[in-house]
């Protein structure tokens, strides 16, 4: 079938992406190179999601950026001990769905973003 097979990537406009990166790998363990990170799937059961939000959404909240990153975890809770006593901020508390645990942060540029532990194994990857 012709057509969109799959999300490709996330790319973003920011003030320093050397020192983004740099905070990314030191405060969230996510490294990276001048070309970003490629993520491989290892299981074709995993997912990825697209979704347009209204334009008056607060889910974003308190970043003011017209967009946000969700990142796929493993064991929610420890990482955000892990990252708490990296100093990261993190917004609220954890939340459990049906579909997963998710919480949220905010990068050293403002940009609020999710974390995901997947609950249901045909959401895991």
């Amino acid at each position: 079938m012709v057509g969109i097979t799959g999300l490709g990537g996330v790319f973003f406009k920011c003030n320093n992406p050397a020192k983004l990166r740099e905070w990314y790998q030191e405060k969230l363990g996510l490294s990276s190179d001048q070309y970003g990170k490629t993520f491989l799937w290892g299981d074709t059961d995993g997912s990825s999601v697209w979704a347009p939000f209204a334009k008056d959404t607060t889910y974003f909240s308190p970043s003011d950026k017209e967009f946000m990153i969700n990142f796929r975890v493993n064991d929610l809770a420890s990482y955000l001990e892990e990252i708490r006593a990296k100093d990261v901020e993190v917004v609220g508390e954890l939340q459990v769905e049906v579909y997963g645990k998710f919480a949220h942060i905010l990068d050293l540029e403002g940009n609020k973003i999710e974390l995901w532990e997947p609950m249901d194994s045909e959401m895991k990857s």
